[in-house]
């Protein structure tokens, strides 16, 4: 064999019989009993370190010495702190890890330091991020498209805006938080709209909807332990499937003409009542002037009959006789009359009296 004893001994030096030379702890362990020889011995570690650095001088040009091992020695340990010490952000916190199980501590922004490679640093965005929901990336997209409580079909594009409150929870409690969250936000939005008209979504109840969709968002979202606050809720865009647009804004369009019409009758009831109630207002005040006036001119009517009645108790014969005299004024007041005296006397006993009379009552003719 290659190290029997023909040549004075194995690889490690020395040979077989009784020579006690050998490897460098003298005679192998397992060196053969006697002059023999014939067995394998292992390799000495020496030898193999020893041809381990001459390789490593081959490879390294000029040859190995102090100088470069220091600048490799100092190489791995700028590597070294280049791994162990990291920088956090201003929007950002960090969570150790020793040996894969996350430390208390969170870090805050700055420089920190740790044992790598046996510990290592997960980082996590804490500002406020904005996850686009139902936003169409293709015109036969069909993502947002929901039905409502009335049996449409509308396109709703939203957007969750979100801040990370717990950053170990956020890491280590869900595999994939912003798709969770992405999914979790469809099905609240699909829930929320499946229980409302169509016209809420569209116009009447936007900001409604938005809050009760933060909500459940929220609930489910810490049942989860996502370390995830959701701030707001907001409804981008609202509007009919492609297929249907023109079908629903004629819809649109007839409503509105129907409010239209509708506030045009409101404004003419509410002018033509106007009018009715000034009118009524107007008799009604006109009423009550002419009863205010019959009634007072009735009461002195009376007043000035029971004050004519007194005068008549005290004098009836004067009282009696002027009102002969103020009631023949009143009867022959506009009466033709012709005045003549009791004896007749300067009168002509012909004379056509009721001609007279009514000749003075003729206008003259002819500018006569």
């Amino acid at each position: 064999m290659p190290w029997s004893n023909q040549n004075g001994g194995g690889p490690w030096g020395g040979g077989g019989g009784n020579n006690n030379q050998g490897g460098p702890w003298g005679q192998g362990p397992n060196r053969p009993r006697g002059n023999g020889g014939g067995g394998k011995q292992p390799p000495d570690l020496e030898d193999i370190i020893k041809r381990g650095q001459d390789q490593f001088k081959n490879l390294v040009p000029g040859g190995f010495s102090g100088g470069m091992g220091l600048l490799i020695a100092l190489g791995v340990v700028g590597l070294w702190l280049t791994q162990a010490v990291y920088t956090v952000q201003p929007d950002e916190r960090g969570v150790e890890m020793r040996f894969g199980k996350p430390k208390d501590e969170i870090s805050a922004p700055g420089l920190h330091f740790h044992l790598w490679p046996l510990e290592t640093v997960e980082k996590v965005k804490v500002t406020e991020q904005q996850q686009n929901i139902g936003a169409k990336v293709a015109s036969n997209s069909t993502a947002g498209l929901m039905l409502t409580g009335d049996q449409n079909i509308v396109n709703v594009q939203f957007s969750v805006l979100y801040t990370v409150s717990d950053p170990k929870a956020y890491l280590f409690n869900l595999e994939t938080p912003p798709q969770t969250l992405q999914q979790v936000a469809e099905s609240a939005m699909r829930e929320v709209v499946g229980r409302r008209p169509a016209q809420d979504i569209f116009r009447d109840a936007r900001q409604s909807i938005a809050v009760d969709v933060r909500n459940i968002i929220q609930g489910t979202m810490d049942s989860y332990g996502s370390g995830i606050s959701i701030n707001s809720v907001a409804i981008e865009d609202a509007a009919p499937p492609r297929e249907v647009a023109d079908a629903f804004d004629e819809v649109q369009r007839a409503e509105q003409d129907e409010d239209r019409f509708v506030e045009e009758a409101n404004q003419y009831s509410n002018q033509k009542l106007g009018q009715a109630r000034g009118q009524s207002a107007q008799i009604r005040e006109e009423a009550a002037a002419y009863k205010d006036r019959v009634v007072k001119e009735a009461e002195g009517e009376a007043q000035r009959f029971v004050s004519i009645y007194d005068q008549y108790t005290k004098a009836p014969d004067v009282t009696r006789k002027r009102l002969y005299i103020e009631t023949m004024e009143q009867v022959l007041k506009k009466s033709n009359k012709v005045i003549v005296d009791e004896q007749g006397q300067g009168v002509v006993p012909y004379l056509p009296l009721n001609e007279i009379g009514r000749m003075g009552s003729q206008p003259a003719q002819g500018g006569k």
